[in-house]
């Protein structure tokens, strides 16, 4: 009876996770077969080199460079803001924090994580468009902008995407062995050094897989980032201009697109998936690197 039961749930599991494979191959063969054949009639050079996103036009342009860099753009401000700051409170947390003031920082930084994107992109419209457009006033800086930009999408994801880092982080932080701190310290080295030269070092593949999950929720982050972002199809690097990614481009046209319109922004999520591929994939290959170092 027993070795009943173990191969019963031996099925069970092999099942789950043949169930998980066959959703991913019904997303890929859904998105390839509407999207593939919208970039061969529009053309894969205009379609992805494209300067100008006009579906309604005569004749329409389907060019979304401009929401491929919208999405560079701010995805690489997020890194940017809550990589630093996600890294060094995980650190904080592992080494650094009291016991009591652990039991608050740890539910608090959960919590971020339960937050709803919606509930972030009110704060953003309320705090901090309004912030960087009293900064961008000609009263302050003179930098101009009317606070929905790249910026504020840029710091908005920068503080959505902290507690994956931080909770990522921190458990790799804690899963190198004490053993190497009581070493490096027992050689001479401060517990600053031995934290930074050789706990953090040690748990570099975790850190850099909260790093590529925090790009994940930041490039896939959608309605956050429409309400702050400005959402103009336009290629711009100025921080302080609105500009508008690929999610959102998806989102804000499929309710009433069709034909032809509705097959490119199909498409447009297939260079969305391959995207997230490439990171996966470049993620996999640089741990593979850095464990046969």
């Amino acid at each position: 009876m027993k070795q009943f039961r173990e191969k019963a749930m031996h099925g069970v599991f092999f099942v789950s996770a043949l169930a998980s494979i066959l959703a991913v191959a019904l997303i890929c063969v859904f998105l390839f077969a509407s999207g593939v054949p919208a970039m061969r009639e529009i053309g894969l050079a205009d379609f992805l080199l494209g300067g100008k996103w006009s579906p309604t036009s005569q004749p329409a342009a389907f060019g979304i460079l401009p929401m491929i860099l919208g999405s560079v753009y701010i995805t690489a401000g997020a890194i940017a803001v809550g990589v630093p700051i996600g890294l060094l409170t995980a650190i904080f947390m592992a080494f650094y924090c009291p016991k009591r003031l652990y039991g608050v920082l740890k539910p608090c930084t959960e919590l971020l994580a339960g937050i709803p994107s919606i509930v972030y992109g009110f704060f953003g419209m309320v705090v901090l468009v309004p912030a960087i457009r009293f900064l961008g006033s000609k009263n302050v800086t003179g930098w101009g902008g009317d606070g929905s930009s790249i910026l504020t999408a840029s710091l908005l994801l920068g503080i959505m995407i902290l507690p994956t880092v931080i909770g990522v982080s921190e458990a790799a932080l804690r899963a190198v062995p004490s053993s190497y701190y009581e070493g490096a310290v027992a050689m001479g080295a401060s517990h600053e050094r031995a934290v930074f030269l050789v706990m953090l070092p040690a748990a570099r593949s975790g850190v850099l897989a909260s790093v590529v999950l925090g790009v994940g929720r930041a490039i896939g982050e959608t309605m956050a980032v429409i309400m702050v972002a400005g959402n103009q199809p336009r290629a711009t690097g100025n921080l302080l201009k609105g500009i508008r990614t690929l999610t959102a481009n998806i989102v804000l046209e499929m309710g009433y697109a069709t034909d032809l319109h509705r097959e490119a922004l199909i498409a447009t999520g297939v260079v969305l998936f391959v995207f997230i591929l490439l990171i996966n994939l470049t993620f996999s290959v640089l741990k593979r690197r850095k464990d046969t170092v």
